[in-house]
């Protein structure tokens, strides 16, 4: 059997760094932390540091800043 990870494709990690929270919900700094799959995909998946610990799929990082972006008060940063 072929090992699977011999070819394994560039997945992107990034942190959701929040300066300000405006809902007051998940505070300040890093507040999550996500994977990007690699293209065609392109989807999104995001753990949040909270004591929840949710998980969000989403279909791509536009989306994720979109709906976590908090108007310029969140700051996606690529590793």
């Amino acid at each position: 059997m072929p090992d699977p990870f011999s070819q394994t494709p560039n997945f992107r990690k990034f942190a959701l760094y929040r300066h300000d929270d405006s809902s007051g919900v998940s505070g300040t700094g890093v507040v999550a932390y996500g994977v990007q799959f690699p293209q065609p995909n392109g989807k999104c998946v995001v753990g949040w540091t909270t004591d929840v610990g949710s998980v969000g799929v989403y279909d791509n990082i536009e989306d994720v800043q979109a709906i976590h972006g908090h108007e310029g008060g969140t700051d996606v940063i690529w590793e």
